[in-house]
């Protein structure tokens, strides 16, 4: 039988810390949640591997160290409100949910969406909220965000989403560039904007009006 409680150890300690994911919130979410519970059966026994595994729907749950990235790009300190572009398997979310008070995540396939809530419904998730769109086009209803993360690449930081980080917020978002993606933050400092890079990564397109087009 796979012992996974040791795998997701040995991810924590050699794939997040000693790569340089410094944020013990981060890291501790990260050794809570079983990855195992969001990847297809067929997987499960990669699931501490450090690539991307295939989810369905041409999507992808990506790999952990790129999850833990994210979050510790957020800086979250647990009272925030975030916005999640591309839930996918609903992994990262659970990630979300214990680093922040409230997670609303869009994702735009109807059959992930249902997926990820059951994952996050069997280990009892409560501050998650998945729903079905263009996540491009962010939430205005529950705007103003603390944070954002959009897990798809983006020809651009789209405006809108911009437009709805409150003052001090972060988005974190892969823009498209010629070798690799580059994971980015932007952080909104009144009317102005701080731009920062992570590092390269690869991501599935952000398809929607402020992505590569509608799907």
């Amino acid at each position: 039988m796979t012992d996974f409680d040791l795998l997701r150890a040995r991810m924590v300690e050699h794939q997040l810390r000693r790569r340089g994911i410094a944020d013990e919130r981060v890291l501790a979410a990260m050794g809570e949640v079983p990855r195992e519970v969001f990847v297809p059966q067929r997987f499960r026994d990669r699931a501490y591997s450090d690539s991307a595994l295939a989810i369905g729907e041409e999507q992808t749950i990506s790999q952990p160290w790129i999850v833990a990235a994210i979050c510790q790009g957020l800086e979250l300190e647990g009272g925030e409100r975030v916005l999640e572009i591309g839930s996918g398997s609903g992994y990262s979310a659970a990630i979300l949910a214990r680093l922040a008070a409230e997670v609303i995540g869009i994702e735009r396939h109807a059959s992930l969406a249902a997926g990820a809530r059951g994952a996050l419904e069997a280990l009892g998730v409560e501050n998650v909220e998945l729903r079905v769109g263009d996540g491009s086009r962010g939430f205005a209803e529950r705007a103003p965000f603390e944070a954002i993360a959009v897990h798809a690449t983006a020809p651009a930081a789209p405006r809108t989403l911009l437009g709805q980080l409150a003052d001090g917020g972060r988005l974190v978002v892969p823009i498209a560039a010629g070798g690799a993606d580059m994971l980015t933050v932007f952080r909104r400092d009144g009317a102005k904007l701080i731009r920062t890079e992570i590092g390269p990564c690869r991501f599935v397109p952000l398809i929607g009006e402020e992505g590569f087009g509608p799907g």
